[in-house]
């Protein structure tokens, strides 16, 4: 029998979309892509499609801790990536994971809203990501409006150097939901404005993007690469999986998160 070099093992925390856009599918598929195994713990259950998130039913508390315990004892986590949270519990639950394993990078995707618009945070949740989590944080992936909410403050400069203050290593900020021409990503480390990555906006609308960015970074990472590598690689194979993207309903498209196979065929 040939022998198989193990692949690494990224772990997400993560909700489930029925549609298939985002949430832990997203996660799957990514990880995936990049030669990675992805293994995980339903956050929260959601009704959804492709337009909106219509209701929000989060796990128990204690069902996560077990299961990701279980999950632990038994393989070797190379990453963890946190998506959807949905509730204050959760996201305490999950601190009291990543406690116990606090060499284990994490890869944090502050998802605060849906794409179509539902919230689905709320002031408290807000609290215990900032109290408990961002100190716990490697890389921090949220969009604009998340990076103000998590911050109270408007300016994105200001918003990275307070998230970096809050205990995070790498801040990057999204700019999809601004209204520039060009998408400028803003990445923050070492107590400044790192770089500016500037990426052409691509004329659709996209279920499932920060899942997938965050996912890719926290693949990347598991493989071995340096955060500010991660950072960078991601980007383009997020960029390149929404250009090919497709609308599989009435709502937004779905990244491609397999490009790479039509590419080479």
């Amino acid at each position: 029998m040939p022998q198989h070099r193990a692949r690494p093992v990224v772990f997400s925390f993560s909700g489930h979309d029925p549609s298939g856009g985002a949430g832990i599918q997203a996660d799957i598929e990514t990880v995936a892509s990049h030669h990675c195994h992805s293994v995980g713990v339903i956050t929260a259950l959601t009704e959804q499609d492709t337009r909106n998130v219509k209701k929000l039913l989060p796990q128990a508390p204690e069902d996560i801790i077990s299961q990701a315990e279980t999950l632990l004892a038994d393989l070797p986590i190379d990453v963890f990536k946190i998506g959807l949270i949905g509730h204050h519990d959760t996201a305490a639950a999950i601190h009291s994971v990543l406690t116990q394993y606090p060499s284990i990078p994490v890869v944090l995707d502050p998802i605060l809203a849906a794409g179509g618009g539902t919230n689905l945070s709320n002031n408290d949740l807000i609290k215990v990501i900032i109290d408990l989590l961002l100190p716990q944080t490697t890389v921090l992936t949220p969009n604009s409006e998340e990076a103000r909410k998590l911050t109270g403050l408007t300016d994105l400069t200001e918003c990275g150097l307070k998230l970096l203050e809050q205990g995070c290593q790498y801040v990057l900020i999204t700019g999809t939901h601004e209204t520039s021409p060009i998408v400028s990503n803003l990445l923050f480390h070492d107590n400044r404005l790192w770089e500016t990555y500037n990426w052409d906006r691509l004329p659709a609308s996209y279920h499932g993007s920060g899942c997938t960015l965050a996912a890719s970074i926290a693949a990347l990472i598991a493989q071995g690469l340096a955060p500010l590598q991660a950072i960078q690689e991601a980007q383009e194979y997020t960029w390149s999986s929404l250009r090919d993207g497709f609308q599989p309903g009435t709502g937004q498209h779905i990244p491609n998160r397999f490009f790479w196979l039509e590419e080479t065929t």
